[in-house]
């Protein structure tokens, strides 16, 4: 157990697509430690604290509103402050990670969960939420987690990737042995950003385009239609699968964060086995990408009920729709004890 009372800097923001998204889980996540009786304070990490009172920088009043209120006016000038700027740390981020407890790590994309961020800690000696560096960067990287995944026995959907302006001529779904619909989308994206599911050249065409817009490698994969469904895995322990079918479309961007977009079950409606094999599947998934502390696994079900893994989230996101506090609320766990539970298990 951590002790009763802890210093934590909740980072969330960042330079990333999921920026928005992850200002929402760190709040979540800020006032579920407060809750909890710690003094957890809300940061920015590209944008930082300008001042901070440093005889008192985690002080036992303290106004979270106040403080989201003041991350999200910086992010309308993000994109200047990017372009204007070479280090990624905002004024007193490392000093008041180095001074607090823990950092509580509420980023999503890259700069934040790519295991960047991850390696900086571990040279400044600042303890953080979640997996290391090595296997953030493996799990990110969606052609990586592939050839883990198969090295591990794990089944994953086949594909390839193509890397932006190393082809004269894009090549397309059928010179890899693949037929339309397929899955066109970044290598290293999060929350399904730039993903598409593609049934013409035409289509193909496009997304790979906005997918090169977004990063330079794509990965291609063949669509595998059926159920989709996602695992935590908290501490080696895997927790209730929950199933997600979306009302229009698929999984993507949208109806990840739109309230009532999704019908969410959990736990799914699956017989034993098949819940037990998928269980299996996201612990192995993780110990072959080398994930500790956490993480959530997605998985796709197709109609013969075979099971592939799709990819690994090592900071999956904490927002009122996320699925993590799901399916920890089929185990009885709140949000509040939730957040507390991520702090231990990293520790451990």
């Amino acid at each position: 157990m951590i002790k009763k009372q802890m210093n934590i800097v909740v980072l969330a923001g960042g330079t990333s697509s999921e920026r928005d998204v992850s200002i929402i889980s760190g709040t979540g996540v800020c006032r579920a430690l407060r809750e909890r009786g710690h003094r957890a304070i809300l940061t920015d990490v590209f944008f930082g604290e300008e001042t901070v009172n440093w005889d008192d920088p985690f002080p036992e009043e303290y106004d979270v509103s106040a403080a989201v209120e003041h991350i999200h006016k910086y992010s309308e000038k993000l994109e200047e402050a990017i372009d204007s700027r070479r280090e990624f740390f905002g004024p007193n981020v490392i000093e008041l990670c180095s001074k607090a407890d823990v950092a509580f790590l509420a980023l999503h994309g890259a700069n934040g969960e790519d295991g960047r961020l991850q390696a900086a800690f571990d040279l400044f000696g600042i303890k953080y939420t979640g997996t290391g560096y090595l296997s953030s960067a493996l799990a990110m990287d969606k052609t990586m987690t592939k050839q883990c995944l198969r090295a591990a026995g794990i089944p994953t959907p086949g594909g390839v990737s193509l890397v932006k302006g190393t082809f004269d001529q894009i090549p397309l779904p059928e010179a890899f042995g693949m037929e339309y619909p397929v899955v066109v989308k970044p290598c290293c994206g999060g929350s399904s950003v730039g993903t598409s599911i593609v049934f013409s050249e035409p289509e193909y065409l496009d997304a790979l385009k906005e997918s090169f817009s977004l990063e330079p490698e794509a990965v291609i994969e063949p669509y595998i239609g059926g159920r989709e469904f996602s695992v935590a895995v908290i501490g080696g322990e895997a927790y209730p699968i929950i199933e997600i079918a979306p009302i229009h479309g698929f999984y993507d961007y949208n109806n990840k964060y739109s309230a009532g977009a999704v019908v969410e079950t959990c736990p799914a409606e699956l017989p034993e086995a098949k819940t037990k094999e998928m269980q299996d599947l996201a612990v192995r998934g993780a110990e072959a990408l080398g994930i500790t502390g956490y993480c959530r696994f997605d998985f796709l079900m197709d109609r013969n009920e075979k099971l592939f893994a799709l990819e690994a989230n090592t900071l999956p996101g904490m927002t009122p729709t996320s699925l993590v506090p799901q399916e920890a609320a089929a185990l009885g766990i709140s949000y509040p004890r939730l957040c507390e539970l991520l702090i231990e298990k990293s520790f451990e």
